[in-house]
């Protein structure tokens, strides 16, 4: 063991000689005298010989004393400087975040949440990758996530983040086309678009729910089947199909007249959103940061959307 192994005994060695004797500097470090002095035999044997002489006069410094002295404040105050640093790290976030997200849910609602978060921490840099299938995301390097649907990846760690409100919609075109329909069973019939994916419920079958009522499932045969829910909102609007579409996506449509609710009273089960990180114990502050931040802007965002 050298004397530079343990900074608390030359912490404590240094205040000892500012405070001028051993129980002026028990009482400065909140330390019992005895606990002090042991410090300071400890010290002084790691060194191979006495740093202080004590006598009914006072205290005073052996030659070894004052070098270690010097030597002591100087590593002192760099330890002190690299803790300082690491707090103001810790303070300003800094770094490169890889971030991927759910496809079409990423490019709207996922990309203004970085844009926010970035807006916030001037010395992060990110990245967004888009996938539907974000099982291997974590093990390719990526920091985070924000996914919507049932997860199918217990390694990671995931934070619920609100829910998606889903409907069935058609373009008005469609609906002179297609006989009335009172009730689910009614649509069975009708051409159907849907997102592929276990995770969104399925392309082969739809599930609908009103208050009061049992829940209806029924088959459906698409005539278009894709990853992505935009594109099914574009051959919805050209009157190909009746779909599934989530609030958020189908909103601006309904208002404009392009998109009609069918069956208004009728809603898909909601989809959930979680963030999702690697389940390890230290995560760098960045990646913490944009957890906390991410769950409480899409916990929000999902609510003021219901």
């Amino acid at each position: 063991m050298t004397p530079f192994d343990d900074l608390t005994l030359l912490r404590d060695f240094v205040q000892i000689v500012e405070s001028g004797s051993i129980s002026a500097a028990a009482r400065t470090l909140k330390v019992p005298q005895p606990s002090l002095s042991r410090h300071l035999r400890a010290l002084e044997d790691s060194c191979g010989t006495a740093l202080l002489r004590r006598d009914t006069h006072g205290m005073c410094l052996t030659e070894a004393g004052h070098r270690l002295l010097a030597d002591a404040r100087v590593m002192l105050a760099l330890a002190d400087e690299a803790a300082q640093r690491l707090h103001a790290e810790q303070a300003a976030l800094h770094g490169h975040l890889r971030l991927f997200a759910t496809i079409d849910f990423g490019q709207f609602t996922v990309s203004r949440l970085i844009g926010r978060f970035l807006q916030a921490h001037p010395g992060v840099t990110a990245e967004l990758g888009y996938t539907n299938r974000p099982a291997t995301m974590i093990q390719e390097g990526y920091d985070a996530g924000v996914v919507v649907g049932e997860l199918t990846d217990d390694s990671v760690v995931a934070r619920p983040a609100g829910k998606v409100v889903r409907y069935v919609v058609a373009a008005p075109q469609l609906l002179t086309r297609q006989p009335a329909a009172h009730g689910p069973e009614d649509l069975r019939s009708w051409p159907w678009l849907a997102l592929a994916g276990a995770q969104f419920g399925g392309s082969r079958s739809v599930t609908l729910t009103a208050p009061k009522l049992k829940p209806q499932t029924i088959a459906i045969a698409p005539v278009m089947v894709s990853e992505g829910v935009t594109s099914l909102r574009e051959a919805a609007r050209a009157g190909v199909g009746v779909v599934v579409l989530p609030d958020w996506l189908a909103r601006e449509d309904l208002v404009a007249g392009r998109l009609v609710r069918v069956l208004p009273q009728w809603n898909a089960p909601e989809l959930p959103v979680h963030v999702i990180y690697p389940g390890q114990r230290h995560l760098p502050a960045r990646v913490r940061a944009f957890v906390e931040f991410a769950v409480a802007y899409m916990t929000t965002e999902m609510h003021t959307n219901r």
